[in-house]
C-alpha cells in the first residue's frame, strides 16, 4: 500500500513538473486551480479594445450633426419675368420669347420689332460685288437676323427653368439647414453635397447658353463697327484719290464734279 502511495505521488510530481515546463506565460490567481491570468492575451484585448474605442469615436464624430446652420443661409433671389409693352403691334410675341422656351415666339418677335427690307433689295444686291459696303450690310443684317432670335430664345429658356427648378432648389436648401437626424448622417450629407455639385453643373450649363449667346451678339457688333470704320476710311481714300484727279482751285471751277458721294 506504501508502495502504491509512494509511486502515485512521484507520477504526480513528474505530471506537474512537465506542465510547468510547457505552460505559456500565465500564473494563477488565489491559489491553484484558481482563476489564469495571461499578460499576452491581456495586452492583446487592451490593444483590441482600443482600436474598437477609436473606430466609435469616429463614427460617433461621423454622425454627429450642427445644430445652428441656419447663421449660414442666404437670400435666394429669383428672376422674375419681363413684360414687354406692345402699343401697335411692334413687340408682338417678345414677352413670350424672353420668358418662355418658345423658338417660334423669338422668331416672330424679331421680324416684327425689326425693320423689313425692301423687295427690290435682292434684284439691287445682286449687282453688288462681295466684299463691297452693301454686302457687308446685308452679312450683317442676315448673321443679326440669325443669332438675335436665338439670343432671345436663350433667356426666356433660362427665366423658364429658373422657375422650374424652384421648388428643387428650396428642398436641397431646407435639407440642407435642418438639424434633424435624418439628414445628418454620413451617407445623406454626402448625398446633398452631391445634390448641390449636379444643380450647380446645371446652372453653369444654362449659363454656358446664355455666355454664348453673348458672344454671338459680340460678333454683331463688333462686325458693325468694323464695316463702319472701313466706311469711313473707304471715303477718305475716296476723296482724297478725287482731289488728285480733279483740281479744286478757283480756277478750275469750269469742271463739275460728277462722281462725289451723296
Amino acid at each position: 500500500m506504501k508502495v502504491t502511495l509512494t509511486n502515485r505521488r512521484k507520477w504526480l510530481i513528474g505530471a506537474g513538473a512537465a506542465l510547468l515546463l510547457t505552460a505559456t506565460p500565465s500564473f494563477a490567481l488565489f491559489g491553484i486551480g484558481d482563476i489564469v491570468f495571461d499578460p499576452t492575451s491581456y495586452a492583446s484585448l487592451v490593444s483590441q479594445l482600443t482600436t474598437l474605442q477609436t473606430q466609435y469615436n469616429m463614427l460617433k464624430n461621423n454622425i454627429a450633426h450642427f445644430s445652428a446652420k441656419q447663421q449660414w443661409q442666404t437670400a435666394l433671389h429669383a428672376l422674375e419675368n419681363v413684360n414687354v409693352p406692345n402699343m401697335f403691334g411692334e413687340t408682338a410675341g417678345m414677352s413670350i420669347a424672353l420668358n418662355t422656351n418658345s423658338p417660334s415666339a423669338s422668331s416672330t418677335a424679331w421680324k416684327a420689332a425689326t425693320v423689313t427690307m425692301n423687295g427690290s433689295a435682292p434684284t439691287y444686291l445682286a449687282s453688288q460685288s462681295l466684299g463691297s459696303s452693301r454686302t457687308s450690310q446685308l452679312a450683317l443684317i442676315e448673321t443679326s437676323d440669325a443669332v438675335s432670335p436665338d439670343c432671345l430664345t436663350a433667356v426666356g429658356q433660362y427665366r423658364s427653368v429658373r422657375s422650374t427648378n424652384a421648388t428643387a432648389n428650396s428642398s436641397l436648401l431646407s435639407s440642407q439647414f435642418d438639424v434633424s437626424d435624418s439628414t445628418n448622417s454620413e451617407v445623406q450629407q454626402l448625398n446633398l453635397l452631391n445634390a448641390a455639385e449636379a444643380q450647380k453643373m446645371a446652372e453653369m450649363q444654362s449659363q454656358g447658353t446664355l455666355q454664348a449667346c453673348l458672344a454671338s451678339q459680340m460678333t454683331v457688333a463688333n462686325m458693325e463697327h468694323r464695316n463702319a470704320a472701313v466706311e469711313d476710311l473707304n471715303t477718305a481714300v475716296f476723296v482724297q484719290q478725287q482731289r488728285s484727279a480733279n483740281d479744286t482751285s478757283a480756277a478750275n471751277e469750269g469742271s463739275t464734279w460728277d462722281s462725289y458721294l451723296p
